[in-house]
C-alpha cells in the first residue's frame, strides 16, 4: 500500500489509479473509525457527567457538555460525508470535481479527504455564497 508521501510525490499521470483510491478507501475508513469513537466518547462522558452540587462547578460542567454536544452533533455529519466518498471511489468517481470534472487534487484530498470540488470551484462557490449572505 502507499504511504501518504508516495502519493505527494506520484505523477500527475497516476491521478486516482488503483494504488492511490485504495489509500483513500483505507484513509476514509479509518476516519470513520476515529469519528465513530468521538462521538460515542463524547456521549459516554455526557452520560457520565455527574451533577455538581457547587454552582461554580455545575456551570463550568454544563459549559463542558454544551461544547461536548457541538463537537459530537460537528461530528455525526461527517459521517454521510465519509460515506458519500466511500461510494464516490466504488463508482470511480472520487477525486474529480463535480462541477468542473477537474482533478480535485491530492493535496486537497489529503486535507479534506471528502472533498467533492477542486479548489477553485469551491472558493467560486464561497464567493457566491458571501455575496448572497451579504446582499
Amino acid at each position: 500500500m502507499l504511504t501518504e508521501k508516495q502519493i505527494r510525490r506520484a505523477p500527475k499521470k497516476d491521478y486516482m489509479n488503483e494504488a492511490q483510491l485504495e489509500f483513500f478507501k483505507n484513509h476514509l475508513l479509518e476516519l470513520k473509525r476515529e469519528t465513530i469513537s468521538h462521538i460515542d466518547e463524547a456521549r459516554q462522558r455526557l452520560a457520565d457527567a455527574n451533577r455538581e452540587t457547587d454552582e461554580l462547578d455545575r456551570a463550568l460542567t454544563e459549559e463542558e457538555n454544551r461544547l461536548r454536544l457541538r463537537i459530537a452533533d460537528r461530528e455525526s455529519k461527517l459521517l454521510p460525508k465519509i460515506d458519500e466518498a466511500l461510494k464516490r471511489i466504488e463508482e470511480g468517481e472520487y477525486g474529480w470535481c463535480e462541477e468542473t470534472g477537474e482533478p480535485i487534487g491530492i493535496e486537497r484530498l489529503l486535507l479534506r479527504p471528502t472533498a467533492t470540488l477542486c479548489a477553485e470551484a469551491k472558493a467560486r462557490q464561497e464567493r457566491l455564497e458571501r455575496n448572497f449572505r451579504d446582499s
